[in-house]
């Protein structure tokens, strides 16, 4: 089956299910125009609602990705920020609304720069610019955006994103401990609750998969020991407090 049909099918699942995922039609056109499969190995199964698995990093289902999307509210021309790029799939769907060199993506893990630069190239969004950044400190160069979004967990909003966030901007995260809800704030830092959501935290360096690791300073080995002594439990209960760093 051509993957345009295969791409129609996989939005009009997400538009009518129970609970729809995909409501705006921004977000409809942009994830039937985007090639999913130039970033999932498995052509087929790049269409079907499930996460896989890439270099030490998920790429999110579909209706994961529609409902971090539809949160962000992106529109033309606006000025994006991804943290957390993984694969490039949520920035090139970005991409295709606000366009290329509106989106700027950022990843911790080397690998996945260039995994997410290579897949944007082939997918047609070798635009969006993608660097290799601690997300915590977002990329001032660029800044104010008028979108970000974090695809990582954090008890908070890190104060450097929030001082990146144009005036009438919108930041997006999931927030939460051993719970999490997927949060929308404004520049202020008033908060809007949007649902559950499930994710792996906000990696500072030495901590993503494959680094060298750095020396740590005693805030952050007191965080590893913690997190290595209730790894059994999961990895949700332990976080980083960004105000500390």
């Amino acid at each position: 089956m051509e993957p345009a049909v295969l791409r129609d099918d996989m939005v009009d699942s997400l538009e009518h299910e129970a609970k729809a995922v995909v409501r705006s039609d921004q977000v409809s056109v942009a994830m039937r125009e985007v090639p999913r499969h130039e970033f999932v190995e498995d052509d087929r199964g790049a269409y079907a609602d499930t996460s896989h698995q890439r270099l030490g990093t998920r790429i999110l289902a579909p209706s994961t990705a529609a409902r971090l999307l539809e949160a962000l509210d992106v529109e033309s021309e606006q000025s994006v920020l991804i943290v957390g790029a993984g694969v490039g799939y949520t920035a090139a769907v970005a991409a295709e609304i606000a366009g290329p060199r509106n989106v700027h993506a950022l990843d911790i893990a080397r690998p996945l720069v260039l995994e997410a630069r290579s897949n944007l190239a082939d997918a047609g969004y070798g635009e969006v610019l993608v660097d290799r950044r601690d997300g915590a400190d977002g990329l001032p160069e660029y800044a104010p955006y008028d979108r970000i979004l974090l695809e990582a967990a954090a008890v908070r909003p890190p104060d450097a994103l929030l001082d990146q966030l144009a005036e009438d901007g919108r930041l997006v995260l999931p927030r939460g401990a051993s719970e999490q809800s997927l949060t929308a704030f404004d520049a202020d830092g008033e908060a809007e609750e949007l649902g559950g959501v499930a994710f792996a935290p906000l990696l500072v360096d030495g901590e993503q998969v494959d680094a060298v690791e750095r020396n740590r300073t005693a805030r952050e080995d007191r965080e590893r020991a913690r997190r290595e002594a209730e790894s059994r439990h999961g990895w949700q209960r332990d976080w980083i407090d960004w105000e500390d760093r």
